[in-house]
């Protein structure tokens, strides 16, 4: 069955989905995706000269994934368009509209004017499935800046929520011997379950010396100055945290520590696997909307 869809802005994800529907014969309205060039080589996909046109003759528009970086425009890195939260609303009543990390500002204009917004960042089927690419991207960046193996390395992975969890089983696969700090019981007992060195993390300043990797997963400030001081330094801290981050990258740098925060990983190591995460979950999210 061919379904209708407005696409507008958004990131390699969001160009590589865009390809998945038009393969699958869904007709697309495309606005602010201009510099996708192949994109237009696909008869399904129209390239639109406004907002009101990609919009106009369909039910649902999927946005950017984050949908703005600045909180007042669109997210748009395949086009010169700059797009304001305000401009695009009006287009967008009575319709549904997905897209991800939504600011505070935009539900305000959703409220107003009556759009059915869907934050999936906030859908625990993507955000899941996300954890995968996290995961492997911090692997992957890890191997690089240190030029050492995961296996005999000792990491210290300080979190154990779904990235955690997600990347613990993958360095412990690898051969990591493998350090996991959080402040729950029931963590510290499934720690036990997997193999787990558990950490408390009221206690990190006593350990924090003997590790060659951190990694932070924690969107919480927990490696301060005081803790800093503590890291030896040619250890390698990699935060994974959205902001403010748990890794304090100015004192960090200034005791000359070698960190980097690596945000949004899905869409930079692996644009093709998550655009079709977020294609499953826009198909789920729209059946059961229908049943």
């Amino acid at each position: 069955m061919q379904n209708q869809f407005a696409i507008v802005g958004g990131d390699l994800r969001i160009v590589k989905l865009a390809e998945m529907l038009a393969k699958e014969n869904h007709l697309l309205y495309t606005y602010a995706l201009e510099e996708a060039e192949t994109l237009f080589t696909l008869p399904q996909v129209k390239k639109c000269l406004s907002i009101k046109e990609a919009c106009e003759h369909v039910h649902t528009v999927i946005g950017p994934i984050p949908l703005t970086k600045d909180s007042a425009q669109l997210y748009t890195p395949f086009s010169n368009q700059k797009i304001t939260l305000e401009e695009i609303g009006p287009y967008l009543k009575g319709k549904k509209f997905f897209c991800g990390n939504i600011s505070e500002e935009f539900y305000k204009i959703a409220k107003e004017k009556q759009i059915k917004i869907i934050d999936l960042l906030q859908c625990e089927e993507l955000v899941v499935y996300n954890t995968i690419a996290t995961a492997e991207g911090a692997i992957q960046i890890a191997m690089e800046e240190t030029q050492k193996t995961i296996h005999a390395s000792k990491i210290l992975l300080l979190g154990f929520g779904r990235v955690g969890k997600a990347l613990a089983y993958r360095l412990k696969a690898m051969g990591a011997e493998l350090f996991v700090a959080a402040r729950k019981k029931e963590d510290f007992a499934w720690m036990d379950v997997y193999g787990y060195h558990p950490v408390n993390l009221g206690d990190l300043e006593k350990q924090l010396g003997e590790f060659s990797i951190i990694i932070n997963t924690i969107p919480t400030l927990i490696l301060k100055e005081k803790e800093l001081k503590c890291i030896q330094k040619d250890c390698f801290l990699l935060d994974l945290a959205s902001k403010p981050g748990g890794i304090d990258q100015k004192i960090a740098h200034q005791l000359g520590l070698k960190t980097i925060w690596a945000l949004a990983l899905p869409g930079k190591v692996a644009p093709v696997t998550s655009a079709k995460y977020i294609k499953n979950t826009i198909e789920h999210l729209l059946k059961e909307k229908q049943e």
